[in-house]
């Protein structure tokens, strides 16, 4: 390799970054949660994401010329031949870790940079190959790695970047440190490795010789073979452990060695920085659901030299004029260029009920104008509200909703919602992220929107108060809206998605906009007594557990103290093995609790469900704003399936099952002016979308005779008359039902049942003998997905599922259990949708005062006006039960009260 011209730099010497694959794939899935990094599609990502932001932020430091990572290939290498208990004691690897590999390695396809494998060598063998190759030429390498081996590559030319600290704090390890650290020089740090051993390796050392040990006796015989040379010198336990271990160490030295003469590409070419496709690495994010930050901060050189020039933001983007039209230019403005509709973006923003916005920035192909809603006297303001109100006039937003409760403070009504672009963009690609506006200018037109976020992350806060830059940012954002439309129009129309848009999303916005307006009256004091009832139970039971344990007053939170406790004190078995000891998560409490009956266990785990109550009360009682009412926010654009899904608080996770659960709901109350609550829900809809699309006739017969459904699919799955079922039978096939429309494998209902997964593969497959239409039904779901790509709905919803078609084993089952649920659990959300916009509209037409406040699952929560009741009552069963036509009835139950407990049935 010669010396090469860094992109962007003139004649720079070359300075080749490599990086141990395997190794620091590991690092970053360990130092991000698993949970935390999806693809949407059950695809953890959250070691791609961490590998990528730490090869950004090494590049950007180090200033390479080249990079090469480096990766081990499966199947073993000559180590294994030589020691075939070589790596023998490491853990097995982590099922969210499978798969993320390969997802590393088509980034670096994206960004250009070459990885390498090399069949029998490691990763290691590979780096010290290159790493010696640039020595030779008197050139320079920096390695990036957490193996200790690579320490014997340091010296002159060489350096290691050894991690710290997750993925993002290396240390600089040259000779003068490796020394300091180690007492040997780098030469022979593998003599010290081999005496002392390597565990991830799985090469014992000699018992009772330690780092310094071995430094010492490296530093008077000068070397691992002058030191067995001598070895008869060494006095003591320790002399004669070495004695008894030669061969072992003999053994470790011949592991450890470097291979240094592997044949590799030489050719500067294949390392150069500068060869990688914006267009590719952000499909590539895409498809991995990265939000614009980590796009945001790829260093320019990656990309082919003068892209710098084309980077995100650096694109000199043409815009209109813009104007800043005052008093009466407003309403000449809005009669005249933008008479035929404009994009809008605002600033202002939105919270716990209270809304404002101060600018407005309307944007055509000809015309730019941002209006200082602070400053209008009542001629534009009514120029504004007409304009504003007028359903003829086409506006379109990035998040209409939003939108709308930014200027209602201000009594400007809107109307006339062409394209909301978050819901548009959903539409089309409902497993990735992001939906904000920046992100879809990043995806969309490869350009970097400058906004800052505050409150939701769809509000435009900029500084400066009228400064012209920040109507210029306001404008710049109005300009993009306008610039998206079209091409998320043309998206809607490819996906055969603009009547999900156009007639249920989108009109469905404003209803959840006044939904969310209205709120609902929360009782703090109800809450406050729940907290402190709540507060003694947890207390009383954490007493309780201490005193199973010696009266210790561990934090019952900390899984550390736990694991203590549990595996070394009280010797229970051990379950899964995470990165920091053995699990003490819920499912391993629990089955550790109805494998031993501990009391303490019994405690610990009362214990987290009294916490988990207090968490969830304490965030209620947070959102309570200034007029004593709960605003949530309903979110269209979340949940893959299409189901709503709420925040700032999630309404969503007060649990319904237990009683403690069921009792914050008594917080939630009529207010006054009204006199009940009315909540209405659809019964066991999911199963009654099963029957619909499956066609099948037992369980289509079950739901038109009125008889219980569990019962009925109990009595032919077990084979018994309808008035022998057991609870215990019903139970099963209730869970078998369920777990079907869930995707639920054998395995997931052996362990929500407690069975074998044996009895679990039985109770299905029992349950698909009697009810052929449902098993029939599931399996060509999957195969016609896997034809076309994608599941849809009963109103054409689509999910794209591209992994079904995946080698990868994991990421194909994710596929196939979405594939299984998808269809009716996205029916089931399209079903609410509609019954929902039928019941605002006929509340409006039946002039009423009455009004929705919550959709919670598949329940709606309203408010009755007096005198009202029986004519809602009808009017919401009716138009839930009406809202859709399916096989067999969509039942509908009814409950009235002051309090939303009361009003449960």
């Amino acid at each position: 390799m010669t010396s090469s011209e860094h992109p962007g730099n003139a004649a720079a010497p070359t300075r080749l970054l490599l990086i141990d694959g395997h190794a620091m794939a590991f690092r970053a899935f360990f130092a991000l949660p698993a949970d935390g990094f999806t693809d949407g599609r059950g695809q953890s990502t959250n070691a791609v994401y961490g590998f990528a932001r730490m090869l950004f932020n090494v590049v950007a430091s180090e200033q390479p010329t080249h990079v090469a990572v480096a990766f081990d290939m499966a199947g073993g290498t000559f180590r294994d031949r030589i020691y075939d208990q070589y790596k023998a004691g490491r853990e097995e690897t982590p099922q969210q870790f499978i798969g993320q590999i390969a997802l590393i390695q088509k980034t670096l396809d994206a960004l250009g940079v070459s990885w390498l494998e090399v069949p029998d060598y490691e990763a290691d063998d590979i780096i010290a190959s290159l790493a010696t190759r640039m020595r030779s030429r008197g050139q320079e390498a920096l390695i990036v790695s957490s193996d200790r081996d690579a320490l014997q590559l340091v010296g002159p030319g060489v350096t290691l970047l050894q991690p710290v600290k997750g993925v993002t704090e290396l240390r600089r390890m040259d000779p003068a440190a490796v020394q300091e650290k180690y007492q040997v020089d780098p030469e022979h740090y593998p003599d010290l490795a081999a005496l002392v051993g390597e565990s991830a390796d799985n090469l014992s050392g000699v018992p009772g010789v330690g780092p310094k040990t071995a430094a010492k006796w490296l530093g008077k015989y000068g070397s691992l073979e002058g030191l067995l040379e001598h070895a008869e010198e060494i006095t003591g336990k320790a002399g004669q452990s070495l004695r008894d271990h030669v061969e072992d160490v003999r053994r470790n030295r011949v592991m450890n060695a470097a291979v240094t003469d592997l044949e590799l590409p030489d050719d500067d070419i294949v390392f150069t920085l500068g060869r990688g496709d914006r267009a590719a690495v952000n499909e590539v994010f895409d498809d991995l659901a990265f939000g614009p930050t980590i796009r945001r901060d790829l260093p320019a050189v990656f990309l082919p030299e003068g892209a710098a020039d084309e980077e995100p933001g650096a694109a000199d983007v043409e815009m209109p004029e813009l104007v800043r039209p005052r008093g009466a230019e407003i309403a000449t403005a809005l009669s005249g260029p933008f008479s035929g509709g404009a994009a809008l973006a605002i600033d202002g923003s939105w919270e716990l009920g209270l809304g404002e916005a101060t600018r407005l920035a309307l944007a055509t192909a000809t015309d730019l104008a941002v209006l200082d809603l602070t400053d209008l006297d009542g001629d534009a303001e009514q120029a504004l509200a007409n304009w504003l109100s007028d359903r003829s006039i086409p506006k379109t937003a990035h998040d209409t909703k939003y939108a709308v409760h930014e200027l209602s403070p201000r009594g400007l009504q809107v109307d006339g919602w062409r394209t909301d672009l978050g819901l548009a963009e959903f539409l089309c690609r409902p497993d990735q992220r992001p939906t904000d506006l920046a992100g879809l200018v990043m995806r969309h037109l490869q350009e970097e929107l400058e906004t800052t976020a505050s409150g939701s992350q769809q509000t435009l806060d900029l500084d400066g108060g009228g400064s012209a830059a920040a109507d210029e940012a306001l404008a710049r954002a109005a300009h993009a809206v306008h610039r998206l439309e079209p091409l998320l129009r043309a998206d809607l129309e490819e996906h055969e998605a603009q009547a999900l848009h156009d007639d249920l999303e989108l009109p469905l916005a404003q209803v959840l906009g006044q939904m969310e307006a209205v709120g609902i009256q929360a009782e703090d004091s109800v809450l406050a007594e729940l907290d402190a009832e709540h507060e003694r139970q947890q207390t009383q039971v954490a007493e309780s557990a201490f005193s199973h344990i010696g009266g210790d007053r561990i934090n019952l939170g900390s899984p550390k103290q736990l694991q203590e406790v549990l595996y070394e004190r009280l010797e229970m078995p051990k379950g899964r093995r995470t990165k920091t000891g053995y699990s003490t998560n819920a499912e391993t409490l629990t089955d550790l609790f109805e494998k031993t009956q501990h009391p303490f266990l019994a405690d610990l785990l009362a214990h987290r469900d009294v916490t988990k109550m207090r968490q969830i009360i304490e965030t209620l009682r947070r959102f309570i704003a200034e007029d004593s009412r709960i605003h949530t926010t309903f979110h269209q654009n979340i949940a893959a399936t299409g189901r709503l899904s709420s925040n700032n608080p999630n309404l969503q996770n007060i649990p319904m099952r237990t009683e403690e659960g069921r009792r914050i709901r008594g917080a939630f109350v009529v207010s006054e002016g009204y006199e009940q609550l009315l909540t209405a829900d659809y019964s066991q809809i999911e199963m009654r979308i099963m029957a619909h699309l499956s066609g099948d006739e037992g369980l289509i017969e079950a739901f038109r005779s009125g008889e219980d459904l569990h019962n009925f699919v109990a009595s032919r799955v077990f084979d018994v008359e309808p008035d022998q079922v057991d609870g215990a039978m019903r139970s099963k096939t209730k869970a078998v039902s369920y777990g079907l429309a869930y995707g639920l494998s054998a395995f997931g209902l052996s362990r929500q049942l407690r069975i074998s997964q044996a009895e679990a593969t039985a109770l299905r497959d029992g349950y698909f003998e009697r009810f052929g239409g449902v098993r029939d039904f599931l399996r060509e779901s999957v195969e016609q997905a896997r034809k076309v790509g994608y599941t849809q709905t009963i109103l054409g919803r689509r999910r794209y599922l591209p992994d079904l078609t995946s080698d990868n084993r994991q990421r194909r089952e994710n596929a196939e259990r979405v594939a299984l649920n998808s269809p009716i659990q996205g029916s089931a959300a399209d079903i609410i949708k509609l019954a929902m916009l039928r019941v605002d509209a006929d509340l409006r037409a039946a002039g009423v005062a009455s009004r929705v406040l919550l959709q919670v699952h598949d329940e709606l929560v309203l408010e009755v006006a007096p005198g009202e009741l029986e004519q809602v009552r009808d009017l919401v069963v009716t138009g839930m039960g009406d809202a859709y036509e399916i096989s067999v009835p969509l039942s509908v139950g009814v409950g009235v009260g002051r309090t939303w407990l009361e009003a449960a049935h």
